[in-house]
């Protein structure tokens, strides 16, 4: 109860000063690194982290209603490498993007406060603006006019890392995030029917060090996959594969078969366990999630045998883990670089699977990212074949590339590049599938509105 009432009167209080609103001058990417290695490849991960983490869910939504697919990433002025809250728009109509919308200065470099995006059944827009533990607070906004990124209002100024806001028709907000408790990272979730009141957080798993997760809705579902942390081994030590999905708002939590789960979670050998890489001794590392035509789950990740960047802790293999209804099955992909290498996992109306992503060596090999590659199955991924490159001779390496809810096909993935071992510009990409092109946003733009800069495949 006493929760509640904090979030009441959050909505309540004035306007902060660090909203802004305003428009900028063109689309440019936050550039970010994390944990020196002093070793060749410099940081643990680096570079242009703007659609940065994997585990900020979804960066971007496809709606119907105007045609519109809506994006929000983390970017940065033109003088000074702060992070600013920026949401946009790409008009599949017109083919043009408008000067994107600084929402909010964050007052820092750090990738981890990147925004997050959900689109409510009035067509609002509602931006929750992240923060990396508890030393900064985290904001959630709401569009004043339906489908428009012109202006907006703080609902609510909290704390939350890693959102993950899922509206439900009829519903409202369910919202995966996590909080953390004397450092540790606990996955919470909490529900809203409008986005102003809250319910309290209710734990979802709390094992040793804590979690990463990576969420999507299913049909009738909403699911979770998830790691943890060893207790005593640090952040760094992350492994292990689980799976909870809850078909009633959050009243239950159940596994792939169906077995329920009581929650919060707390033991490794949870029934939520899907694989036990630590067994192994292997790491592992979410990407995206994503249900079957059967409304099953496919999870999409990358294991290593170390955190370090480099071959020598390697292979980093691409892997599916797919419920059959019957078992998970868990495949290999391919192999990259990099544990932060990212990518999206589509499961399209044909039958077919097909991931994009940077599993290509880039101009800074072993650094995250490379260039982009689309790989496919038509065997429920079984089997996966490398079906063509989209990127080829890149000044920087392309990082973290994201699938919009409801994707579209002329905006079908979205990402940034940055260069892998020191600050450097960073710009924003986009995928149209139907043309079979690479777009990048105008990082300067000359009028209120222009056209994206198709990428020619300069194919060696």
């Amino acid at each position: 109860m006493f929760w509640r009432l904090l979030i009441i009167l959050a909505v309540t209080a004035p306007i902060s000063a660090l909203a802004i609103g305003e428009k900028d001058s063109g689309y440019r990417g936050i550039w970010y690194c994390n944990q020196t290695t002093n070793d060749e490849y410099v940081y643990k991960y680096s570079g242009g982290l703007g659609t940065y983490c994997s585990n900020h869910i979804p960066m971007a939504i496809y709606a119907p209603q105007v045609e519109k697919t809506f994006f929000v990433y983390g970017g940065a002025k033109e003088d000074k490498n702060t992070l600013i809250e920026m949401v946009s728009c790409y008009d599949h109509k017109t083919g043009q993007v408008p000067r994107p919308t600084s929402l909010l200065d964050k007052k820092t470099e750090d990738a981890h406060d990147n925004p997050v995006l959900s689109i409510d059944s009035s067509g609002y827009l509602w931006v929750f603006a992240s923060a990396h533990g508890t030393s900064r607070p985290a904001y959630i906004f709401r569009s004043q006019k339906p489908y428009d990124i012109d202006a907006f209002d703080q609902i609510l100024e909290t704390n939350f890392s890693y959102p993950q806001p899922w509206y439900v028709e009829n519903k409202g907000f369910f919202f995966l995030h996590t909080h953390y408790e004397k450092g540790h990272r606990v996955l919470f979730w909490m529900t809203s029917p409008d986005g102003k009141t809250w319910s309290e957080r209710h734990p979802l798993a709390h094992i040793d060090q804590g979690h990463y997760q990576v969420s999507w809705p299913g049909p009738g579902k909403i699911g979770s996959c998830f790691d943890f942390h060893p207790k005593d081994l640090g952040l760094n030590s992350r492994t292990n594969l689980y799976y909870v999905e809850t078909t009633d708002f959050g009243n239950s939590w159940h596994a792939a078969d169906g077995a329920p789960i009581e929650t919060p979670i707390t033991s490794i050998n949870s029934p939520a366990l899907v694989h036990n890489y630590q067994a192994e001794g292997l790491l592992m590392y979410g990407k995206d999630l994503k249900f079957d035509s059967e409304g099953r789950p496919v999870f999409l990740h990358v294991t290593s045998k170390g955190w370090k960047p480099g071959p020598a802790q390697g292979p980093h293999t691409w892997r599916i883990a797919h419920w059959t209804g019957s078992a998970w099955e868990i495949n290999a992909i391919t192999e990259s670089g990099n544990n932060y290498d990212s990518g999206a996992l589509y499961i399209e109306s044909d039958g077919l699977w097909r991931v994009i992503g940077p599993t290509e060596t880039g101009p800074q090999p072993y650094n995250p990212g490379g260039e982009i590659a689309v790989w496919t199955s038509r065997d429920k991924g079984e089997h996966w074949t490398k079906e063509e490159q989209l990127t080829f001779n890149s000044e920087f390496n392309h990082t973290y590339v994201r699938s919009p809810l409801n994707a579209n096909p002329g905006f079908y993935a979205f990402w940034a590049d940055g260069h892998g071992r020191k600050p450097s510009p960073s710009r924003l990409y986009f995928y149209d599938k139907t043309r079979d092109t690479v777009f990048r946003l105008p990082s300067a733009m000359v009028s209120t509105s222009q056209p994206p800069q198709p990428v020619i495949k300069a194919i060696p």
